[in-house]
């Protein structure tokens, strides 16, 4: 892993740099994002319309949805096709790659709904703490 150099003379903890080598800040960073995770999953079920990802995708803007699948299509998981018809047809999907990042992101959002009730209970507890 890039962001893994050799020990740091004060520390064998490991360092993350905020440059375009850094594969967390670099990648990661990207579909960690409030809506990503939940428009790449929504493409899962197949090529879908902006219109129908807005439904499918509750409580995201039309703004925000529009910025979400541009920044997803140029890191290369959507696609987009427009389809010359009157009015003009737009589909979006995932690529190959998009297919490929959604398997490991199944583990976390599987992870995370097991363990949803667990990390509520931290929360409360934590905010009844720090009040």
């Amino acid at each position: 892993m890039k962001s893994k150099p050799a020990a740091n003379a004060a520390s064998d903890k490991r360092m993350f740099y905020n440059n375009e080598e850094c594969p967390i800040r670099n990648v990661v960073a990207q579909i960690g994002d409030k809506w990503s995770v939940l428009v790449l999953f929504a493409l899962v079920d197949g090529a879908d319309r902006f219109n129908s990802l807005k439904s499918r995708v509750v409580g995201i803007s039309q703004r925000m949805l529009t910025q979400t699948l541009r920044d997803l299509e140029r890191e290369g998981y959507v696609s987009r096709t427009v389809y010359p018809e009157v009015p003009v047809k737009v589909e979006y999907e995932l690529t190959d790659l998009g297919r490929e990042i959604v398997k490991p992101l199944y583990q976390l959002v599987s992870w995370a709904d097991t363990h949803h009730n667990e990390i509520r209970q931290a929360r409360k507890a934590y905010d009844e703490r720090v009040q």
